[in-house]
């Protein structure tokens, strides 16, 4: 079937045909196209659809920018040994201690692992290592559906997700799948608070909350002084979270863990004013986020200051 696919994609006219071939083989045509760019094709083309404006790699000026100029020129073995949910859970201890790691209950390579008589009682994450958004939660063992379950891990352990957004750390990330205790704070909510806290050159500066995923998503900004910002590029809905009693230490945490990176958004949870270590982002949604007022765009990059070993830095 792929043979076929790269034979079609090679002898036809792609803008015509398309229309005519079901969603699954379209996608899968586009991917070929897609995969056989540079990076840097690729990302000027994705910023302009994104973004609807060309992306200014040369001399850029916007956090998005900004980022994707990171992507291209600032890579090391830190950034994949980060971007592994399992590996690095290593670097937070050494950074911070064990005390601010979710409890590991398994790790593996294998998706046939992941089963009702391998699982604890109690309710479990599932996450794979290797990408974004491959998490299942498991809270009752006995009814969950497993072999559904285990197709979309097989599934997700064949992808290389550096393909989606050219995020270089991702290239060379080992599949592999962790389970960990799913937490729970008293407050009845069914997903924890998500605190994102944006990290430039080991200084925490905003603080972005995501809330209610899969119903109606909210999203809110702060200052490191937990001033409310009028800032989106989710949703315009808000929900005017309350200041955490732990703000301090959450900002703390953050800017050790940012130390060795010119920029990264760490992700952490509370529960019970206990945190904890979500993972460490260094290129949020691929930087194509399309930022409300576009003000907050230059703001961001103004704080970011990327180096040209040939040319210095651009600010």
């Amino acid at each position: 079937m792929k043979n076929k696919l790269k034979y079609f994609y090679n002898n036809s006219k792609l803008g015509f045909y398309l229309l005519y071939l079901p969603k699954k083989v379209r996608d899968s045509i586009v991917l070929i196209k897609n995969n056989r760019l540079t990076d840097q094709e690729y990302i000027q083309k994705r910023y302009k659809e994104c973004l609807q404006r060309n992306v200014n790699l040369k001399n850029p000026t916007l956090f998005t920018e900004k980022i994707q100029w990171l992507k291209l020129n600032d890579r090391n073995d830190l950034y994949t040994k980060c971007a592994d949910k399992y590996l690095v859970r290593n670097y937070v201890e050494e950074k911070i201690g064990s005390q601010y790691l979710i409890p590991l209950v398994s790790m593996t390579e294998d998706f046939n692992d992941v089963n009702q008589d391998k699982l604890p009682d109690y309710p479990v994450i599932i996450k794979t290592t290797h990408d974004s958004g491959g998490t299942f939660i498991v809270n009752d063992k006995k009814t969950f559906d497993f072999k559904r379950l285990q197709g979309e891990l097989s599934q997700r352990l064949k992808n290389n997700f550096y393909y989606l957004n050219r995020e270089w750390e991702y290239k060379n990330i080992k599949p592999r799948i962790i389970v960990e205790k799913l937490l729970k704070d008293d407050s009845g909510n069914k997903q924890l608070n998500d605190y994102k806290i944006y990290c430039f050159h080991g200084k925490p500066m905003f603080i972005q909350t995501i809330f209610d995923r899969g119903v109606e998503t909210k999203e809110d900004w702060y200052d490191r002084n937990w001033k409310l910002l009028d800032v989106y590029y989710f949703s315009p809905l808000k929900k005017h979270v309350e200041k955490p009693q732990v703000l301090e230490e959450l900002l703390s945490v953050a800017e050790k863990l940012s130390q060795d990176f010119p920029y990264v958004r760490v992700d952490l949870y509370v529960v019970n004013n206990q945190i904890y270590f979500g993972e460490l982002t260094f290129r949020p949604y691929g930087g194509f986020m399309k930022f409300v007022p576009e003000s907050f765009d230059v703001e961001l990059g103004q704080h970011l200051n990327i180096k040209n070993e040939k040319e210095g830095f651009i600010s």
